[in-house]
């Protein structure tokens, strides 16, 4: 059997690594099959495009291999690979050793399985495309790597997972979010206390240990976002998640869980700038996902994190009291929500020293020779102008600064 032959049965024969619908490897089998017809340079030519897309073809396919969604994949990110059966792992590295073997094949070797003289002249003006390098661990006998691969995935997770680290939830799915916000924990300044509350509960959820919903309330601009944000930044590469989703959406938690309800990998559900009208009946949903039903009692690779300006969630109208004959039962319905959540913050804005010391902090971080006196003296009139003291007014404040240093103009 020639070598053309035999990689176009590889491909027809992948089981655990299931890649036929990929369109790399649909390319790649289309040009296999075309070998001994005029189609070949039409194939060929097709498939160079889609390779140099993607960089190179080695790089490409151990790509797909380290972020593929299987139930070797599931089970060496769960540790639970001894479980399976020898079977399994047996067709895991016949999979792994043919798309080894695919990710070699080179121009040439179309050229050379070419009969025809004239046809074979032609494929030559085809440009060839890169074979280039896998990536790690797969540096070579891929089939070899079965150990490396689980403590791969163990840390990176498998599938969408592996790919990204941020989601949204629309349209019913689970929906990679290409880019995230950059920030860490080491841009936040102040406000320590707090944030160390959140870090700790986070590292115990990732490591298994029991671990609270958390509600960060306050101000707004007092970094309570990007908190969140921070966390997801400096936990990722320990397999944390995050899936934003919005107040409409939390009716739907029901139907989120559901979907993460079988995955070893542990995720924070994300909701910004949480509130409710007095009549919206989301806020039953949301009180039954934290606790309180038997649907709603919360997985344990799943936490949620919420944001608001409000401690009880609710807004009121005055209206709303002067109707209200039983005050004491409606307080007691508003404060369950907040009460549910295991965790609850308080991000207050700062005092004037508070707000001076971030400002200054910030420029420090940026690397900015100013004098500290101008800048506070600047930066309380900025506050003013904008209705008050915030670490988002400060970092505003310093942005503004840094353009005019570097530009060469006064501020």
């Amino acid at each position: 059997m020639n070598k053309i032959t035999r990689l176009k049965y590889y491909i027809d024969t992948l089981c655990i690594y299931d890649f036929k619908t990929d369109p790399v490897i649909s390319a790649l089998y289309d040009l296999l099959c075309s070998v001994g017809s005029e189609e070949v340079l039409k194939r060929q030519s097709s498939f160079f495009k889609i390779v140099s897309a993607n960089k190179s073809l080695k790089e490409y396919i151990s790509k797909c291999i380290l972020t593929a969604d299987n139930i070797f994949t599931q089970s060496a990110c769960a540790d639970k690979v001894g479980d399976l059966p020898e079977s399994i792992i047996n067709a895991v590295e016949n999979d792994l050793m043919k798309l080894e073997q695919l990710s070699s094949l080179t121009a040439y070797d179309i050229s050379e399985a070419v009969g025809d003289n004239d046809l074979r002249e032609m494929i030559k003006t085809v440009p060839q495309w890169e074979i280039g390098n896998s990536l790690t661990p797969l540096s070579e006998n891929w089939d070899k790597r079965l150990d490396d691969l689980i403590s791969y995935h163990k840390v990176n997770g498998y599938g969408k997972y592996a790919k990204h680290i941020a989601f949204t939830w629309r349209n019913k799915e689970i929906c990679p979010v290409a880019s995230v916000d950059l920030i860490t924990l080491k841009d936040l300044k102040n406000y320590e206390v707090q944030r160390q509350k959140v870090i700790d509960n986070t590292e115990s959820f990732i490591a298994g240990h029991p671990a609270n919903n958390v509600l960060l309330y306050g101000d707004r601009g007092t970094g309570k976002s990007s908190t969140v944000h921070a966390l997801l930044n400096e936990y990722h590469s320990q397999g944390l998640r995050m899936i934003e989703i919005s107040k409409s959406a939390v009716a739907e938690l029901g139907l989120i869980r559901e979907q993460l309800a079988a995955s070893p990998m542990k995720f924070i559900i994300y909701i910004d700038d949480l509130s409710f009208d007095s009549n919206d009946s989301s806020f039953s949903e949301l009180k039954a996902a934290l606790e309180g039903s038997l649907s709603g009692r919360q997985s344990s690779n799943i936490l949620i994190y919420a944001t608001s300006n409000r401690r009880h969630l609710i807004k009121e109208n005055f209206s709303d009291r002067e109707n209200d004959v039983n005050r004491s039962d409606t307080m007691q319905e508003q404060l369950s929500l907040s009460d549910r959540f295991g965790l609850t913050i308080t991000f207050l804005n700062p005092n004037k020293s508070e707000y001076f010391d971030i400002v200054i902090k910030i420029a420090l971080d940026r690397g900015l020779d100013v004098d500290e006196e101008h800048l506070c003296f600047m930066a309380e009139q900025w506050a003013t102008r904008r209705g008050g003291r915030s670490p988002r007014c400060a970092k505003q404040f310093v942005d503004y600064v840094e353009s005019c240093e570097k530009r060469g103009k006064s501020w």
